[in-house]
């Protein structure tokens, strides 16, 4: 056999060192994330854009569903293992699957809106109840009303609370279930009394000149979009949580930092465009960004402290089962189960490597 010159074995440990990639080198993680086309989907959608989740070595798949309750249909199958809900469909995933709350998306309080047609009898009444004196109805004007509503979701229980605003129930009025895009078409078809809508439908109902008569704001009740995993999964990937949860955050510094500047609006319509299927006026993205409050690392971790008693974010979770219940459709015994809402936890928020980056436009 022949020796090897220097210049030779030199080659050969190049190619050698070159065809083991190092760890930090291989493939990103596959992450299946469950999503709506709404606000807080546009944080991970920014992240694939600019590849933040790369480098946290994941590699983040954006599922589309046009509500909570198909996410939650979906979660048994894992079809997805991290995402963003609403805070009704949390619960459900919760009692039923044993979910995880590990986040918040954004506050939904002021984009889950209540409208009726500018002839409807409705507006007549304004302040029926005294304690909330910017919500229109009364029992006489709404008892026996068709409501388009996308059932057991963040609408249902801005519908709900209405209702009960007024001193009435859902079963004092005919609900029929859709989802937000058929709901926004049946009503301009002329289909029910009342729709109740989120962002971004509720900007397309009043760019037709739809009025708001309610939202959850008005009646007092607060409602976050939630972040939420499959406790199997987040049991066994805390770490990958982490990382999941510093994508997001990541975008909410970005949205902390440049709010609804051009750039940003520019890139908002985009992504209505090409991942939630909708045309989007600049003015619509603008007042997307800006009515979708978000938090940050240091704002969760006070909103998930539980140091003195039951968290903020708990709390919000624990009512929004206390309603539903009250309205039938949890049993006691479901309640009893989920009345704490322990499964909103912050053992993930705070393995998130800091400080997080807050990056230029």
């Amino acid at each position: 056999m022949k020796k090897l010159t220097l210049s030779a074995v030199l080659v050969l440990a190049a190619i050698l060192v070159f065809s083991f990639t190092p760890a930090q080198a291989q493939s990103p993680m596959k992450l299946k994330t469950c999503w709506m086309p709404e606000f807080e989907t546009f944080l991970p959608w920014l992240a694939k854009q600019k590849g933040w989740d790369k480098q946290e070595g994941l590699d983040l798949e954006l599922l589309f569903f046009d509500s909570g309750m198909a996410q939650m249909e979906a979660l048994p199958a894992k079809q997805w293992v991290l995402g963003g809900t609403g805070g009704v469909p949390q619960v459900v995933g919760s009692l039923r699957y044993g979910a995880y709350e590990i986040g918040l998306g954004d506050d939904e309080s002021i984009t889950n809106n209540v409208y009726v047609r500018a002839d409807s009898p409705i507006l007549k009444v304004k302040g029926f109840n005294k304690q909330f004196p910017e919500v229109y109805g009364s029992p006489e004007t709404v008892k026996g009303k068709t409501i388009l509503v996308t059932t057991v979701s963040s609408v249902h229980y801005a519908m709900s609370t209405w209702l009960k605003v007024l001193g009435l129930k859902d079963s004092d009025v005919v609900v029929k279930q859709m989802d937000q895009a058929s709901a926004m078409a049946a009503f301009e078809k002329g289909v029910g009394d009342v729709a109740v809508l989120w962002a971004p439908y509720c900007y397309t109902a009043e760019a037709k000149g739809y009025k708001k008569i309610s939202d959850l704001k008005m009646c007092g009740a607060a409602l976050p979009i939630t972040l939420i995993g499959d406790k199997e999964f987040c049991d066994k990937n805390p770490e990958v949580v982490a990382k999941f949860l510093r994508v997001y955050l990541r975008g909410v510094n970005y949205i902390k930092k440049h709010g609804s500047r051009p750039e940003v609006v520019k890139l908002y319509q985009k992504f209505m465009k090409d991942w939630g299927g909708m045309n989007m006026t600049p003015e619509m993205c603008k007042l997307d960004i800006d009515t979708h409050p978000v938090w940050t690392l240091e704002e969760h971790l006070k909103l998930f402290d539980s140091s003195k008693g039951m968290s903020t974010a708990a709390k919000w979770q624990s009512l929004i089962a206390e309603f539903f219940t009250a309205q039938g459709r949890f049993k006691p015994e479901e309640f009893a189960k989920v009345k704490d809402a322990t499964y909103a936890t912050d053992k993930f928020l705070k393995l998130v490597k800091t400080p997080i980056p807050t990056d230029d436009l």
